[in-house]
């Protein structure tokens, strides 16, 4: 009987002890929706233009808003009309948000 008593104690404790032990694993360490969505801002040089699929060759300065250092990157347009116009070679400052795994931009001048 108390080997019974002890496997039933076991068995409603152990879930309670593994819960103590993921306090540290909360939502507060969790990167929030608005932290995706923020915008940030670069500056970099049109490296190609993709009229077809909205998308930008940036090679881009350091980012401090995601601590990335300078890289050359593709970027989807938020909006066809902004590559309009964009020149291989051209320097520009634009702004971006994550969405999912891409980076979008929403403004380039």
């Amino acid at each position: 009987m108390k080997r019974f008593a002890l496997a039933v104690i076991a068995l409603v404790a152990a879930p309670l002890i593994f819960a103590q032990g993921t306090k540290d694993t909360d939502m507060k360490n969790m990167p929030m929706k608005s932290d995706a969505t923020r915008a940030h801002k670069a500056t970099g040089v049109v490296k190609s233009v993709d009229a077809k699929t909205s998308t930008v060759m940036l090679a881009h300065e350091p980012v401090a808003s995601l601590k990335w250092p300078a890289m050359t990157m593709a970027f989807k347009a938020d909006d066809p009309k902004l590559v309009e116009g964009l020149r291989t070679g051209q320097k520009v400052e634009f702004e971006f948000t994550q969405r999912g795994k891409d980076y979008v931009l929403t403004s380039i001048k």
